[in-house]
């Protein structure tokens, strides 16, 4: 058997209540991610591009009331995350919720939540390579280079940033994440200043009067708030890493509480925080979809080279965003491999310890954003952010589901619920996944992106069906095979 080849290290077949059926796919995974790499991994996963840039377009749209639908939707990705961190405890694993739902909702379960997944990171990873190509123009040097060649590079960088160890992905989050918290954090208190001093921001005096004399909280009625929800959500996207990062660190039982309760306060400080800033310093009217507003308040008071300083940073995002969807879909595609649900190369490991096939398969569809950048470089960020955001709302609307299942088996003594645990059960999971359902239902009221996005929905449930029964046997073959959970023997 070649290095590269699957681990065949048996893995503990745990059946206990405790800890549940131990996932074949876990097997030969190093154990290099730190407590700082997990908890900037959680930082990072709540930071990115939705609040740097797409805040701009939101505040116009949708006013000061934009810091209450963060809020709110905050909220609920709080519970998301709690959810999948009693799980997480309950038995780790790089699977994350794909595990679980092959626990709790068997087989079919877990192919729908590990390709809608898919889905989500592998158009989320085009939208990225596309933002990159985009921040990058930005600077008169790289004007001339095509659109598709800077994606294509900023691709292959991230990629070779993978396939090293995953002690380097840590690393690289771990200095993106830094770099995303300092520029927020040095923002904010430029803000505050402002406000404190009354200092003169493009003709405004900021304060609460930017918002009374400007149409209010709701300047545009409550609609336009409903419609930027799809768009909120997506911002949050990323924050279940905590979930798949656990099966690669040591002590998860440490770290994953610490970082899950974490995400709450920075949520809270950050989006919600830095947005009410926003509003109180212009107007939402002076925003922009196609400027960070960040950049809009900093130009007004004179900072120099404020453009150039976001840019980097948006760029920043958009380069952790990558990297971290091309690492959990090396693990959830091996998971998914192992029970036979993915293709069978989804499982290789190099010598690093690392799911290279997975990661690679994911790259081969963000090659066709690469082409897509080439055919449609004005429309391809817009076309992909629209899938994406369904396979959002679907991975955390699976995790509600499977922690309900969780706690009822709990209650009927099959299984142990950990001492970390997710508050409010059973009315905290049917909130969240009815909040869920109902910002993917009020898409509706958006014809121009809402309602195309979700006429996406029946193609994408016939192309599950087709994919299921293609794959139906090998899955039941593989579950005869291995009823332990046990590694199977995976050669080149």
């Amino acid at each position: 058997m070649s290095k590269d080849a699957v681990s065949t290290a048996p893995a503990a077949a745990r059946t206990d209540a405790a800890h549940g059926p131990a996932d074949a796919g876990d097997a030969g995974y190093s154990k290099d991610l730190k407590a700082r790499h997990i908890n900037m991994i959680a930082i990072g996963g709540a930071i990115g591009t939705g609040l740097f840039l797409g805040a701009g377009g939101r505040l116009h749209s949708a006013g000061p009331a934009l810091a209450l639908a963060y809020l709110v939707c905050g909220v609920f990705a709080f519970f998301v995350v709690r959810a999948l961190g009693e799980l997480v405890l309950y038995r780790p694993s790089s699977g994350s919720f794909v595990s679980y739902a092959r626990e709790f909702l068997g087989e079919k379960g877990a192919y729908v939540a590990g390709w809608m997944y898919f889905l989500n990171w592998s158009t989320t990873g085009i939208a990225d390579i596309t933002a990159i190509a985009l921040y990058t123009h930005y600077w008169s040097f790289f004007t001339d280079i095509p659109q598709w060649v800077l994606a294509l590079i900023a691709l292959a960088v991230v990629l070779a940033v993978n396939l090293v160890s995953v002690k380097i992905f840590g690393e690289m989050e771990f200095w993106f994440a830094i770099i995303k918290v300092a520029t927020l954090v040095a923002f904010m208190l430029v803000g505050i200043f402002l406000l404190a001093t009354q200092h003169d921001v493009g003709g405004q005096t900021p304060g609460l009067s930017v918002i009374t004399d400007n149409g209010g909280i709701l300047p545009h009625g409550v609609m336009p708030v409903v419609i930027v929800m799809q768009g909120v959500i997506f911002a949050y996207a990323a924050l279940e890493l905590v979930g798949v990062t656990a099966g690669e660190t040591a002590e998860p039982e440490k770290v994953v509480p610490r970082a899950v309760n974490s995400i709450m306060w920075r949520v809270g400080l950050f989006y919600v925080g830095s947005v009410v800033l926003l509003a109180l310093l212009l107007p939402g009217s002076v925003y922009s979809a196609d400027e960070s507003p960040f950049v809009t308040v900093l130009s007004r008071i004179g900072v120099p080279a404020a453009g150039d300083v976001m840019n980097l940073v948006v760029l920043t995002a958009a380069m952790s965003s990558l990297n971290s969807g091309l690492y959990s879909t090396g693990r959830i595609l091996r998971s998914m491999a192992m029970a036979g649900s993915a293709p069978r190369f989804t499982a290789r490991m190099n010598r690093s310890q690392v799911p290279y096939g997975g990661i690679l398969l994911t790259c081969g569809v963000c090659v066709l954003g690469v082409g897509l950048n080439f055919l449609m470089p004005s429309q391809a960020f817009e076309i992909v952010l629209n899938v994406a955001s369904l396979g959002i709302v679907s991975t955390w609307v699976i995790i509600m589901i499977c922690h309900l299942i969780f706690v009822r088996r709990a209650k009927a003594g099959l299984v142990e619920r950990p001492s970390f645990r997710l508050p409010g059960s059973p009315v905290t999971e049917i909130a969240t996944i009815a909040f869920l359902l109902a910002v993917l239902g009020l898409m509706w009221n958006d014809p121009e992106v809402g309602r195309r996005t979700l006429l996406l929905i029946p193609l994408i449930a016939v192309l599950l069906v087709v994919g299921w029964f293609g794959i139906r046997r090998r899955v039941g073959r593989n579950a005869a095979e291995n009823p332990s959970g046990q590694s199977a023997k995976l050669t080149k």
